[in-house]
């Protein structure tokens, strides 16, 4: 098992707050947390402009879209066809609900997670972005840029999301606010360090004990 909070403290005391994500409300990120799958912001961002353009991102008027016409705007995501079902029942939940957000987690209390996989094109990564991000719970973001740092400093298997996420044990007292930021600092570094292993190696974290992570169980 791993206690991931030194790695934390070290990225922030190095890195500094990232004030992660990049969203001027709530709602759109859960609309860039769908149609960043498979693609990068760059193209989420355009496909973000469009609705917002045509929208304002209200989630009553995204619903109101015929299919064609939110295919058509967020194109530049890509797989818009896929995305587009999923923004739609996703949206709906949340319209069911009024976008009442801490409503929500009272409702679905820890079964949140759950209810959030069962829709459709919601998977592990998306489901924790919006726990962390939208509802403001704490939870660990397995992603890519994760498995890759944490492969690097030297743990194996951690082939897919899940099986990092189930080694990673956050303290009780590990904050919604640290999760958000701790996901920031892990992309950003990913960004600049995680191209390859040499590049890891030569960074602040290269001499990093990785030791001072592990835990009994």
């Amino acid at each position: 098992m791993i206690n991931p909070v030194p790695l934390y403290k070290e990225m922030f005391s190095k890195m500094g707050p990232q004030y992660w994500w990049p969203a001027d409300s709530k709602m759109e990120i859960v609309i860039g947390a769908i149609l960043v799958q498979n693609t990068n912001w760059n193209n989420v961002d355009m496909a973000l402009t469009n609705l917002r353009d045509e929208t304002q991102l209200d989630v009553k008027e995204i619903l109101k879209l015929s299919d064609e016409q939110l295919q058509t705007l967020i194109r530049p995501s890509g797989f818009y066809v896929n995305k587009s079902k999923s923004l739609r029942a996703v949206l709906s939940w949340f319209d069911q609900h009024e976008c009442d957000f801490s409503q929500m987690v009272g409702e679905y209390g820890d079964k949140l997670r759950e209810t959030m996989l069962a829709l459709p094109g919601v998977g592990e990564e998306t489901a924790d972005s919006l726990v962390v991000y939208v509802f403001d719970q704490p939870a660990f973001i397995a992603d890519k840029y994760a498995r890759t740092l944490f492969t690097y400093l030297g743990f194996r298997g951690l082939s897919n999301y899940h099986k990092l996420q189930q080694r990673i044990i956050l303290p009780e007292d590990f904050s919604y606010q640290d999760a958000q930021e701790f996901h920031g600092l892990i992309d950003e570094f990913g960004k600049k360090h995680l191209k390859d292993k040499q590049q890891f190696k030569e960074s602040f974290l290269g001499t990093f004990d990785r030791k001072v992570l592990n835990v009994k169980g």
